[in-house]
């Protein structure tokens, strides 16, 4: 049994862990409610481009884009992998590395080895370069700080390789933020997009009003996402029967689509943030209570083990005093 001293300086120990951990859940409650702002400022705009596109194509059936075509053979492949630039959140990392892992070995399955993943977090470029993958850029920054403009020349570059040839297909892998205690992990075809009207906002299906994410909370979210029916998306409809467009249909279909592609990067990088910062929070809660657990039962030890010394020495003053 630990004397009292070792266990008095081990109370001492997890007292102070616990102070560290509770501390970093506050700072990621506190920047989960900015990621979460910023996904909200972003959904007007969202919605509206990709209503304003989809219906503009359900009133022009014919009109097909270059980046909606599909490539008859792929050879070239680009993986956009969305993760943090630091731990402590769980399986955050770790499962987003997994499923990068495993779209890796499926397209070498199909003799795919032209493979490029665009690392946005410095978790997954570590990974990528120790597995040897080819590694386009440094994006690190941009798990910290989303930055609009820089995820729009992302989207233009990946737009004009596929254009070009250069690609045949482009895939993401993030975390879609559902909410605070459910965050969904997420391969998504990039390139060709998929214009079709069928649903449109059908992703948005994010609580951003709440950043509780206790075990109980977690529990009734699970539940009530189950005994949820599928969410319909809303169809397009078109604007009307004939429109007048200038300068001319390539034109319109040049600015809206790459404008599509730059949002569908944007909206994943956010999420990702906002998945990150819901996951660390957990992730710290779960060692809060962990640590006040076992500060319980460390305390509930000390006194026994001082009950125990105080009733030996009263043992020894007794049995000294009778042999006296």
């Amino acid at each position: 049994m630990p004397s009292l001293k070792e266990i008095k300086t081990r109370i001492a120990s997890v007292k102070s862990t616990r102070k560290i951990t509770s501390a970093m859940k506050m700072v990621a409650s506190s920047k989960l409610h900015h990621a979460q702002v910023a996904i909200q400022n972003m959904l007007p705009y969202e919605n509206m481009l990709e209503h304003i596109l989809k219906s503009f194509l359900v009133s022009t059936p014919a009109v097909q884009s270059e980046f909606e075509v599909e490539h008859a053979q792929i050879k070239r492949v680009a993986l956009v992998v969305y993760s943090s630039n630091s731990s402590l959140c769980g399986g955050f990392n770790s499962n987003v590395i997994k499923m990068m892992m495993h779209a890796v070995d499926e397209y070498k399955a199909q003799g795919i080895d032209d493979i490029t993943v665009y690392p946005i977090g410095r978790k997954v470029a570590e990974k990528a370069r120790k597995l040897g993958l080819k590694v386009a850029g440094d994006f690190t920054e941009l798990a910290d700080k989303p930055n609009s403009s820089d995820a729009a020349e992302i989207a233009r570059s990946l737009a004009k390789q596929y254009a070009a040839g250069e690609l045949d297909k482009v895939e993401m892998i993030y975390h879609h933020f559902k909410s605070a205690g459910s965050q969904i992990l997420t391969r998504k075809t990039f390139l060709p997009i998929d214009l079709s009207t069928e649903a449109i906002g059908e992703d948005n299906d994010r609580d951003l009003t709440s950043n509780v994410a206790t075990a109980k909370a977690q529990e009734y979210l699970r539940k009530k996402q189950a005994g949820e029916d599928e969410r319909q998306g809303a169809e397009a409809k078109p604007l009307n029967d004939d429109f007048i467009v200038e300068p001319d249909l390539e034109t319109v279909l040049g600015v809206l689509i790459p404008k599509q592609l730059h949002l569908m990067l944007f909206t994943a990088l956010l999420d990702s943030q906002a998945s990150e910062h819901a996951a660390r929070m957990v992730a710290m809660q779960t060692a809060t209570d962990n640590a006040d657990e076992l500060l319980r039962t460390l305390n509930l030890q000390y006194n026994k083990s001082r009950q125990q010394a105080i009733t030996n020495e009263l043992l020894d003053i007794v049995g000294g005093s009778i042999n006296n």
